[in-house]
């Protein structure tokens, strides 16, 4: 069986550790980065077939990120899945709009982030 896996960039610690138990049960990795800047240098070093993003990060933020990917002729076609707090009227469809494939609010609830991965990671 190949590797599966995704990248999550993502600064909180305890959001890293639930998306990596759910996720680890599924038999996927997750690769993790704490920062925009580092985590647009892995998906560039890496070309994951899926990442998740939170939005708000040091550095640069994920709404950035993901313009920049979808920007991008090699990177454009990884789906990626917001994974925010950030949950006012409007936000959504921002995140939308600026590149994301789909939106997952926090606190993450586990069959929702199942069925999201499930629904977006690439078919073999």
């Amino acid at each position: 069986m190949a590797d599966r896996f995704v990248l999550y960039i993502e600064d909180n610690f305890h959001n890293r550790r639930i998306v990596n138990k759910v996720l680890a049960s599924k038999g996927i990795r997750v690769v993790e980065a704490e920062d925009g800047e580092k985590g647009l240098d892995m998906v560039r070093e890496l070309i994951p077939p899926l990442v998740l993003l939170d939005i708000t990060l040091p550095g640069i933020d994920g709404i950035e990120v993901v313009k920049r990917m979808k920007a991008d002729d090699v990177l454009r076609h990884i789906p990626v899945i917001a994974v925010t707090a950030s949950a006012m009227r409007g936000d959504r469809e921002r995140f939308l709009e600026a590149g994301c494939d789909d939106y997952l609010s926090k606190p993450i609830q586990v069959t929702e982030l199942a069925e999201m991965v499930d629904k977006h990671y690439p078919a073999h």
